[in-house]
């Protein structure tokens, strides 16, 4: 078994360390989302806090860790009666984001239920983190049919495995614990808000911290056991703190005035429903019992508030999660009433948590066989906004974009196999029925109907005698069915200066941050090719994470000429690259430009022309905005469009309420022109 890094090595990352040892006492706070950039220790800190937790008692035997003072009366591995106890190390599960539905949640052995009628069950992740920590790396890259398993476990506490009327239910209670990076993309609402806490991590600008980071590392992975042994000390006193900790919680007092204040609060900061009100109880009572102390106080309704609520309260997708200190602090105070006053001297083991008053168990920083340092030994990158190569002396500064409206859905034309999403139809593992096939590997999803069809015709032959169905594997059937991938998007921005007018680029970025809104509700990837002056750049890379582009976006100077087919030409290369890396996910290119094209060689709208009929011999579906204005239009984009084989489309008529028909002409344009090149 590999040494894990130790939990008090880890030193800075307050509120990290801090969430985390109070869902250790606690585990009804909820769980922890961990957001922060890369190389942070994120997961370090998370494997490292399975080794403070105490002991979990379990029936001996039992695949599904029931407690032998109340067993669950509906295990599969059930009934227990006085069968004897045990106990083992708490679990931390790790769940991997590629993770199939069967290994999460378990399997059934779908050929001896339907031949046999028994019961063959193989547990999954869930069963194994009953009792433990599930914890996800990249939780916000998880599928969404993983998650919706994750939203309902979480929810009842339990696990439902259904197949073809075949059902098994087992108890899944575990502390959630989850890391990402914002960059991926963000996560969905309904598993954001079930996560207790969350916190915000970055990695110390102190080169002195950074330093110890590094030695401090390296002494880890030179002699894991040799630089365990000399936090042991340190590691028990802290595992005796959560111990004592969880005996003083049920003593701790929630006053009629603390809660007041939590109401408040959470009125304050318009969070929805009323999870917010009860994550913040619980974590401020928690905090009390890890300070020593019997009764709530003012501070602890504050510590508690910045960590369960800055992912709760209202805010555009592009918002990044965070409360109003000062905004905090005039609530709490108007609505302080007879609420206790912070306790500067506790009355239980140690000096306060490593978000208040100390270390929790943990070294303060200067202290420690090795000194103070975050746990990380990567050096963050940083991602400015890039400079175009075109900037020069007629470029304009950054316009604000406009308010952002509704769009109606711009779909790929066909039958797709990507990732699953909400924009073009696709063959995805869950989605409406529509056929049957042959199982290539392991049968996920059963159509009984072709199965019975399969078998029933050699029944006979088989020697069948009783009521049971004699099924073979060679008449199983896997079910085919259809719904939704999401696609990657490719803005390609005109900025050159004939957009440079700044009411109209307003309204251009507007319209874009539209598309953006759309594809982040989506769940598509999405890239950012910008042209101007003499050459196009690539913004912002295909990734998931809509906020990064719409910060390029905002950013986004205009000036120049318009070199048209080195933005195309940039764009066929993103396409080529990323049709390498993930065939299976379908592009849209988006080109929002005027049609203007006077730039980029001697004849730049023959070049142009060139350039987009490239994307229309690989069947790329397209979209032009038209962002041309004014009385005489020249119909550029118009050209543009048909040369793309796709289909233009105003600014005006983008909005939802304007373009009833336009994914009906951008699928009957990209079927045309497939149609075409499989004739070529």
């Amino acid at each position: 078994m590999s040494t894990r890094y130790p939990f008090t090595a880890v030193v800075g990352m307050d509120d990290l360390r801090l969430a985390l040892l109070l869902n250790a006492v606690s585990p009804a706070v909820g769980g922890v989302l961990v957001r922060g950039e890369k190389g942070t220790a994120k997961s370090t800190a998370v494997r490292a806090l399975a080794e403070l937790l105490p002991e979990v008692p379990v029936v001996a035997g039992c695949r599904f860790s029931c407690d032998p003072a109340s067993p669950d009366p509906g295990c599969p591995d059930g009934p227990h009666g006085n069968a004897p106890g045990t106990s083992r190390p708490a679990r931390m599960v790790e769940l991997p984001v590629g993770a199939s539905e069967d290994r999460l949640v378990g399997a059934l052995d779908i050929e001896k239920a339907l031949a046999e009628g028994v019961k063959a069950f193989e547990p999954g992740l869930l069963a194994a983190a009953h009792r433990g920590i599930l914890y996800v790396d990249e939780v916000n890259l998880l599928s969404d049919h993983l998650i919706d398993h994750l939203l309902d476990a979480a929810a009842m506490g339990a696990s439902h495995v259904e197949r073809e009327g075949v059902s098994v239910r087992h108890a899944a209670r575990f502390l959630l614990v989850g890391t990402m990076n914002p960059e991926e993309g963000e996560l969905r609402p309904q598993l954001l808000d079930r996560f207790g806490l969350t916190v915000e991590v970055a990695a110390s600008r102190d080169p002195e911290q950074r330093v110890e980071v590094v030695r401090r590392r390296l002494a880890f992975e030179d002699d894991p056991a040799a630089f365990a042994a000399r936090w042991a000390d340190e590691e028990h006193a802290l595992r005796e703190r959560i111990v004592a900790a969880r005996e003083l919680l049920p003593q701790v007092k929630l006053g009629d005035p603390v809660l007041l204040q939590i109401a408040a609060t959470c009125a304050a900061f318009e969070v929805d429903g009323m999870r917010a009100d009860i994550v913040m109880a619980r974590t401020a009572t928690t905090l009390a019992a890890w300070a020593g102390r019997t009764e709530v106080t003012s501070e602890d309704v504050r510590q508690a508030a910045l960590l369960a609520l800055p992912h709760r309260r209202r805010r555009s997708p592009f918002d990044a999660p965070g409360l109003d200190e000062d905004k905090l602090d005039e609530t709490l105070e108007q609505f302080k009433g007879d609420a206790p006053d912070e306790d500067p001297e506790p009355d239980g083991p140690g000096d306060g948590g490593p978000g208040g008053d100390g270390g929790g168990g943990v070294p303060p920083q200067g202290e420690g066989p090795d000194g103070p340092a975050p746990e990380s030994a990567e050096v963050p990158e940083s991602a400015p906004a890039p400079q175009s190569s075109g900037a020069g002396a007629g470029e304009r500064a950054a316009v604000k974009a406009g308010e952002p409206f509704r769009t109606k859905v711009l779909s790929v034309p066909g039958l797709g196999q990507g990732a699953a999403g909400r924009r073009s139809r696709a063959r995805t593992e869950h989605g409406r029925t529509t056929g049957s096939t042959r199982p290539r590997g392991a049968l996920t999803k059963l159509h009984l109907a072709a199965t019975v069809q399969a078998a029933a015709p050699h029944q006979r032959a088989r020697g069948r005698s009783g009521p049971g169905l004699v099924v073979r594997r060679d008449d199983l059937r896997q079910a085919t069915r259809e719904g939704r991938e999401g696609n990657l998007v490719l803005f390609a921005v005109d900025a050159s200066g004939s957009m440079a007018a700044r009411q109209r680029m307003s309204a251009v970025k507007g319209a874009v941050l539209s598309l953006l809104l759309d594809a982040y509700q989506r769940r598509d990837k999405v890239g950012l090719v910008t042209f101007r002056g003499r050459d196009a750049e690539v913004a912002l890379p295909p990734t998931s994470s809509v906020d990064a582009a719409a910060a390029r976006l905002e950013k986004l100077p205009t000036g120049g000429r318009t070199p048209l087919s080195a933005g195309l030409l940039k764009a066929h290369d993103v396409l080529r690259v990323e049709r390498l890396r993930d065939p299976s996910r379908r592009p849209l290119l988006v080109v929002v430009t005027d049609g203007r094209a006077t730039g980029g060689g001697a004849d730049p709208v023959a070049l142009a022309a060139r350039a987009a009929r490239l994307h229309a011999a690989e069947g790329t579906a397209s979209v032009v905005v038209d962002c041309e204005t004014g009385p005489v239009r020249l119909g550029l984009a118009g050209t543009l469009a048909r040369e793309l084989g796709g289909t233009a489309v105003t600014l005006d008529e983008l909005r939802a309420d304007s373009i009833a028909g336009l994914v009906r002409d951008v699928q009957a344009a990209g079927q045309t022109t497939q149609t075409a090149w499989r004739a070529a």
